[in-house]
């Protein structure tokens, strides 16, 4: 269903900032998860043709960037960083709003997250599960997911199933429901198919699982 967006977005930076840190850490996950769902979107620009929009590609990937290089400083709980990571939040919606959907904000890894909500129903957060999972999709493309995991550790978001209290099995079957969960949205999962065994593999390879 399409959505309108809001007109104006209040941020109370010292509630935010005097809220349970898992909280922010779990924005900051999603925020990160940004740059796979970019590298994601360029995918289906080059093998389906999809519409891809630069602008908002970039305004997402900087809010993905911010919290990587900031992530020491975040972890730390500095107050200021607080108001980056809200400002960040923000810059990220409107990316989407500037695509006319979520495809600069979500592609594998929010896939990902989705599958769990459903195997693992509320166990950890939103922002945890993409953090994780844009480990795995990071890897998959190619992309420094070393420097994702570190970034994710620095914030104190988990990086591994133990963490957020799931089943190793139920992120291998995540990762095989993922792609049906959105079966018109290509990202690195639809293109690679994986069976259960290299599901696995690539949970085990980056100490997921």
């Amino acid at each position: 269903m399409v959505a309108k967006p809001p007109v104006g977005i209040l941020a109370d930076i010292t509630i935010i900032a005097n809220a349970p840190k898992r909280l922010l850490a779990s924005g900051c996950g999603d925020l990160i998860a940004k740059m796979t769902a970019v590298k994601d979107w360029e995918l289906a620009r080059d093998e389906k043709g999809e519409y891809f929009g630069k602008y908002a590609a970039n305004l997402a990937r900087l809010s993905a960037n911010l919290i990587i290089e900031e992530s020491e400083r975040i972890g730390k709980g500095d107050k200021e960083s607080v108001r980056d990571v809200v400002e960040a939040l923000i810059s990220a919606g409107v990316a989407a709003g500037i695509a006319g959907s979520s495809r600069p904000c979500s592609g594998s890894e929010h896939l990902f997250s989705h599958a769990l909500d459903i195997l693992a129903p509320n166990m950890g957060l939103h922002g945890e599960k993409c953090g994780i999972g844009a480990i795995m999709m990071a890897k998959l493309h190619n992309l420094e997911w070393e420097r994702i995991a570190i970034s994710l550790r620095n914030v104190h978001a988990p990086i591994n199933a133990s963490e957020i209290g799931i089943d190793p099995n139920l992120i291998v079957e995540a990762v095989l429901l993922a792609p049906q969960i959105r079966p018109e949205r290509y990202t690195i999962l639809h293109k690679l198919k994986l069976d259960r065994e290299s599901a696995k593999n690539l949970a085990k390879s980056i100490n997921v699982i």
